[in-house]
Order: structure tokens, then sequence, then C-alpha cells
């Protein structure tokens, strides 16, 4: 069977991959000419004209990393896979919910669900990435990217952005950062945000604000030993931006506990949104995701944007102020 792709094409003709794919179609919206330009080229590089048969999808897989498939993460990537739930019953399509760990041969995963387009939620390792890229179906990254693969995400930097600019706005004079590992895009992103507003307020970023939770299991345990650090330093924290709802939760009961009065005598924002925040004494603020519009938007780029380009949707965010930063 022929090897030649549409990239391959495309790189040949100087053309776009969705050109590409739409002349072989026979698709309006070009000239008789290009056309011919694509098929000429297809012919000379022995391309396999049988692969344009592909049916429509009917079969997603949905993808999330066993990191992710936890106590605090779930809420997240929960309302993730429902709004893609939420896409496919609209259109009509089956969807497989996987969770893959990073020694578990996901390829056999692939072959025993047979999807027609797999759908990446969260974090994945470079080499399992390229591996499924390799399977040749349709793939989209939801909370992720990486580039020459189409994704969406929320804005993350400016999240980390807003979320600073708001504790800055309220007097605050020492805010920490607590972060997951910084090989996350998104956590990545949300720290880029936090720095570039004290830079823009002129603020002195203190790298003993920073701080990367340890991963010690499914318990607060990693939370309770960054907050321990932080609250020890000689001049503490005043405000605590967490990158997500579930450590600013951790960090507010840890503070609690501790005696300290919230927002009075520390600041605490989160981010995303989760269903817990509003809920929370005090309730938390935080950067609100649309969860569910990450994963209609994953199934729809993969409905619609399957032959062409990599391409990159960005989700807005929004503050979210509550009592747990401003009285």
């Amino acid at each position: 069977m022929s090897q030649v792709t549409l990239r391959d094409i495309a790189q040949t003709t100087g053309l776009s991959i969705g050109t590409v794919s739409r002349a072989l179609k026979n698709q309006a919206g070009m000239t008789e000419a290009t056309r011919n330009t694509v098929r000429e080229a297809a012919l000379r590089l022995g391309y396999d004209f049988s692969q344009l048969k592909k049916g429509r999808i009917r079969r997603i897989a949905f993808l999330l990393h066993s990191q992710h498939n936890t106590l605090a993460s779930s809420p997240f990537f929960s309302a993730v896979l429902h709004g893609a739930e939420e896409a496919c019953r609209r259109e009509g399509i089956a969807l497989s919910f996987i969770v893959v760990g990073p020694a578990e041969p996901v390829l056999d995963q692939i072959r025993l669900h047979q999807p027609d387009a797999i759908l990446c939620a969260g974090f994945f390792e470079p080499e399992v990435l390229t591996a499924l890229q390799q399977v040749g179906k349709p793939l989209v990254l939801v909370d992720m990217y990486r580039r020459g693969f189409t994704s969406v995400n929320p804005d993350n930097m400016r999240g980390g952005y807003l979320a600073t600019q708001h504790l800055l706005r309220c007097g605050r004079k020492r805010i920490a950062m607590l972060s997951g590992s910084l090989a996350h895009y998104s956590i990545q992103q949300r720290n880029r945000g936090f720095r570039q507003a004290l830079f823009d307020a002129k603020v002195h970023a203190d790298p003993d604000l920073e701080v990367v939770v340890p991963t010690m299991g499914e318990g607060d345990e990693g939370v309770m030993e960054a907050m321990r650090s932080l609250l020890s330093l000689p001049r503490r924290a005043d405000a605590v931006f967490c990158y997500n709802d579930s450590t600013a939760l951790a960090v507010m009961k840890y503070c609690l506990g501790e005696g300290l009065k919230i927002p009075h005598d520390i600041a605490i924002v989160g981010f995303d949104d989760i269903a817990a925040a509003a809920a929370a004494i005090p309730p938390l603020s935080t950067v609100r995701v649309d969860k569910e519009a990450l994963g209609r938007a994953g199934v729809e780029l993969l409905l619609n944007k399957a032959d062409e380009e990599p391409s990159q949707i960005t989700v807005p965010v929004e503050m979210v102020v509550r009592e747990s930063s401003e009285d």
C-alpha cells in the first residue's frame, strides 16, 4: 500500500493540506488549474486514491492520561468529557473513554477500540503523541499544546495574568504561586501569566514565592508541604495563586487549620471554577474555564479540520471574584 500522504503532495505542490484534500475530493472553491496540479502530483508520487473513500467519523476515542484520573483532576476533565459527549451525541458519534498510563501500550488500546478519530485530553508524553500521530487518524489535543498538532486550550496565560492582577489590585504585596509540574503546557502558561502580571506592575518576582507542589499521591500532603515552606519564610506570602481549584481548596483548608483568616491574613485564588469553588467557605475566587466548551470544540475540530493544516483554538477565560480574595 502506498505510504504517500496528503502532506507529501502539499509539500510537492506548495499548497496547503486542506487545498490538496479538497482538490482530490473534487470539492468546490478552487480553480481547475489547481485541481489538475494536485491530481498530477498525486499520480506522479503514487498516491493511493482509495484513501479518499474513508467514511465519516463514527467513533471517537477520548484518551486521558492516568495522572489526570485523580480526585484532584477529575472535576476538570469530567466536565471536558461531558462536553465531548454532548457534541458526539448531537452528531450521532460513539465516544469511548480510555485511561492510559505512560508504560501502557496505547496503540493496543487504539486497535481494540478501533476509533475513526482520537481526542487526547491533558498532558501526554511526546513519544505517546508521536506514536498516536503515526496511526494516521484525525487527532486533536485538548488542554495541551504541541507543535504540529491541532489543539484547543483555555487562555491559560491570560487567566494567570488576570488572577495575579486581581490580587495586586487588592493591595497584596507578597503573591505566591503554587504550580504543578511545568512540563504541563497549561500550568506553564498560567505561570507565565503570573510572572507577566508582576513584571507589568513592576513588582519583584521572588523565586521563594514560586513553589512546585510535590507529588505525594492522592491526598493533600504535597500542598501542605508547599504551604509550610511558604508560611515559614521570614517575609511570608499575603496571597496565593494556585494553578487549579483543587489545590486552592487544599490551601484554604490548611490556612484555616493554622488559624489564618481568609482573606484578611492571606488571599487565595484558584483556576478552573469547578463546582466546589463556589460552595467553599469562604467561596473561592477563581479563573473560570468553560470546560464543556473545550470538549465540544475538540470534537468539532475532529469533524471539520481533519484534513487541514494543524490549527489552534483558544477558549476565553474569566476572572470570578469571591470572598477568598476580597472582603
